[in-house]
């Protein structure tokens, strides 16, 4: 395993993080892992030192936070980067329990540090921008969070680019802790980042830890090809999942989905494992977010930090690439 400082913390995590959107309750979404699955992959996780996972509250409602604090808790705490989210509505009846207002942050912090058997989280991350509490609300009910010892970094997701200068600003102004990440939308077949996030991340010292490395699967096999994961079946049938597909294959990215195939039987490795090597050669990029069901999923994705792809290849695999409309910051 590699391990990096993530952005300006000095703060070790694995290159690899893995994702645990799919370990908790097959009740929340048909393709989930319930416990005994997902422990499987957590521990192979460990033994393949990955030290970096990252969670949500809204994942299977909360499962997914308590069987990951369950697993991690039979190992070192100290040797852990635990990451997890707030924003999404956790109860239907509860109209407080959604969005960054001191309240929700409040409870749900609590809630996650419960489910997670820890005291402490070591890197609190808003889902995404909530529009309709002040950005100074949310940001001074983090830094408390901070300076009580129950976070110890913060963190953003998916928003526009100005949101988040103005956030960084609104800290430095009042003096209070910033955000350290960006977890962003960014893959081959989507680099909208490029144009404005990902130059403020670096310019601030922000690390940059994405989701969706592998666009939902697309650049895991050719387009054309009928084999799909449970996970992907699933999203096909979702709307909100189909238009992220459709904007993976527009303006160039069935053409890179094929030179992917094509530099993948070259070297002989997987698809995934090429998708994955490139985001891994990008300077902005410290941990992709890697969301998996499988074991063996798992090791092709480890192993893709020993895949060196020459300027030439990552020329070659950028280069069909158009503007598309911007996707996941909802």
């Amino acid at each position: 395993m590699e391990y990096t400082t993530l952005g300006s913390t000095g703060m070790s995590v694995s290159r690899i993080c893995l994702g645990c959107m799919s370990f908790g309750s097959s009740d929340w979404r048909e393709w989930v892992l319930d416990e005994a699955e997902s422990r499987e992959i957590i521990e192979r996780a460990i033994d393949l030192g990955i030290n970096f996972f990252d969670t949500a509250n809204v994942y299977s409602q909360g499962e997914s936070e308590r069987v990951l604090g369950n697993v991690l808790a039979e190992y070192s705490r100290d040797e852990q980067v635990v990451a997890t989210k707030v924003f999404n509505q956790m109860d239907p009846d509860n109209p407080n329990a959604q969005g960054l207002s001191r309240k929700a942050v409040e409870q749900e912090l609590t809630n996650s540090l419960e489910r997670l058997r820890m005291d402490t989280i070591d890197l609190y991350q808003i889902h995404r921008w909530d529009d309709d509490t002040p950005v100074e609300e949310t940001l001074r009910v983090l830094d408390d969070a901070v300076r009580r010892g129950q976070v110890r970094y913060l963190g953003g997701s998916s928003m526009w680019a100005h949101q988040f200068a103005e956030a960084l600003h609104t800290s430095d102004t009042l003096g209070l802790d910033r955000f350290v990440t960006m977890q962003n939308h960014y893959n081959l077949v989507y680099r909208e980042e490029e144009r404005e996030m990902l130059p403020l991340c670096e310019r601030e010292g922000i690390g940059s830890i994405p989701w969706s490395p592998l666009a939902r699967g697309f650049l895991t096999r050719p387009h054309e090809s009928a084999d799909a994961t449970t996970r992907g079946e699933y999203m096909d049938g979702d709307d909100d999942m189909s238009e992220r597909v459709a904007t993976y294959r527009a303006n160039g990215g069935d053409e890179i989905n094929a030179r992917v195939a094509e530099l993948a039987a070259e070297k002989g490795v997987s698809m995934a494992q090429i998708a994955l090597a490139w985001l891994l050669h990008q300077d902005a990029v410290d941990a992709p977010i890697v969301g998996t069901t499988s074991v063996e999923h798992l090791e092709d994705a480890v192993e893709a930090l020993e895949i060196d792809l020459s300027q030439s290849d990552q020329d070659y695999l950028e280069e069909p690439y158009g503007p598309v409309p911007v996707n996941g910051h909802e």
